[in-house]
């Protein structure tokens, strides 16, 4: 591998060291001499705040590798926090409890139920090797659906149980980690429904969710008083407050989160079936479903992630904010967007994943937070950071060596010719003509 095809495909990580070494050198110092940018309490701070957009852009990144785009994630995002701000803070039979609860019964149902009938069709893969005999036992109604559909009845049984006893009391931690991501859930299968079942344009139907789940969540947070305030220790348990905190006093527990996701689903992506099948349809969705590929099935699993994450994301605003609302996600799919298209992930699919994503999340953290050690005027950052984007995708599309060899044969190629040829390709096709006859009068 040369030296420049090696820089070219670690560009990336040589960006977030640039965007380091920049905040770094122009970061101002305090009374004792310390550089702030540089600080521990400063990148811990930068972790927990990009860990909420990390979490959406994740999401995010998984529909964008199948060629779609995702614009409901704020919106769910927002609604989230109004359905966990709520469950925290009251208690009883609130709209936030009304539609929480059975969407966490009948999630976790399905969930049970579908996980079930994987482990029995990976035991009938697994005994395919022997007689027809044994496959069909394997097979069997009672064990690929009776079982399965049992299992999850039980389980959405004692769901139902356990958060119905949580709603006369105000929620703890658990409790809304269960409730709120599942409505989120939710949202993001209905978004994969449309899509797969209505055979409808994701920015369509992602646009239409987008607006309705800030509807519904004005709706829940009531129109005259927008905001649910969440203080921990007076209106909530002070249990929720383990979201906020450190973990062993050295990660912040939201970047925890964004960790195990980006862990998770990029193992997921790299190792899995399903990882392999998402970069097939992004690459030439046509020739997966030619080769067998369930691409609905895939489309659809991808924007129920996408949902989830987002409602993951609500309850650590929650945590981190202290407050609930309905906006709280305005403009963060642009955010999560923009992340994953500086982290290498290409908006037509097929190419990218989440490492990159993870550093273009740190890029886009680090650089927000040099502008405002900075005390750069806000619409300002907004601009500057537009810029940026812009070059770093024109960077990421166009390969670094490819530029530099264009640059160089252009170089070569105007030392090489004549200068009076070269000056000739620049000039208009009078000038050209009037040369063509000197050369002519020359040769008589």
């Amino acid at each position: 591998m040369t030296l420049l095809r090696l820089l070219s495909r670690t560009k990336l990580y040589w960006g977030l060291l640039i965007i380091c070494l920049i905040g770094a050198l122009t970061s101002p110092h305090t009374s004792s001499g310390n550089n702030i940018f540089m600080s521990y309490a400063n990148l811990t701070d930068v972790l927990r705040q990009v860990s909420i957009t990390g979490l959406v852009a994740t999401g995010m990144t998984l529909v964008i590798l199948l060629g779609g785009i995702d614009l409901s994630v704020g919106s769910v995002m927002g609604f989230s926090t109004v359905i966990c701000a709520m469950l925290l803070t009251k208690p009883g039979w609130t709209s936030a409890s009304v539609m929480g609860v059975p969407a966490a019964v009948l999630v976790c149902a399905v969930a049970v139920a579908l996980t079930a009938r994987f482990i029995f069709a990976g035991l009938a893969r697994s005994r395919d090797v022997g007689t027809g005999r044994r496959r069909e036992i394997a097979l069997s109604p009672r064990r690929s659906v009776g079982i399965p559909v049992l299992l999850g009845i039980i389980v959405a049984t004692a769901v139902a149980w356990w958060t119905a006893s949580q709603v006369p009391v105000k929620f703890g931690v658990l409790g809304v980690l269960l409730v709120a991501p599942c409505l989120a859930l939710a949202l993001g299968a209905i978004n994969g429904l449309l899509i797969v079942s209505g055979r409808l344009q994701p920015f369509i139907v992602t646009l239409a969710m987008m607006v309705s789940a800030l509807g519904i969540a004005r709706l829940t947070a009531g129109q005259d008083n927008a905001v649910v305030p969440v203080y921990t220790g007076t209106n909530a348990t002070e249990a929720f407050e383990l979201l906020r905190s450190m973990l062993w006093g050295v990660l912040p527990v939201p970047s925890v989160f964004f960790l195990a996701a980006i862990i998770l689903f990029g193992a997921i992506l790299r190792f899995t079936t399903f990882g392999r099948y998402a970069y097939a349809i992004g690459g030439n969705v046509e020739a997966a479903k030619l080769s067998g590929i369930k691409v609905a099935q895939v489309q659809f699993t991808a924007y129920l992630l996408s949902g989830l994450l987002a409602g993951i994301a609500g309850v650590l605003f929650v945590a981190q904010y202290r407050q609930g609302k309905p906006d709280a996600g305005a403009g963060l799919e642009l955010d999560a967007i923009a992340a994953v298209v500086i982290g290498g992930t290409s908006l037509m699919g097929g190419r990218g994943g989440l490492a990159g994503t993870f550093v273009g999340v740190l890029i886009f953290g680090l650089l927000s937070d040099i502008l405002q050690l900075q005390n750069i005027d806000s619409n300002v950052q907004l601009l500057m950071k537009g810029l940026i984007i812009v070059c770093t995708v024109l960077v990421q599309e166009q390969n670094l060596g490819q530029l530099i060899s264009r640059w160089r044969f252009s170089r070569s190629w105007e030392a090489s010719v004549d200068p009076k040829t070269a000056e000739s390709h620049r000039l208009p096709s009078a000038a050209k003509a009037q040369f063509a006859r000197e050369d002519l009068d020359e040769a008589s």
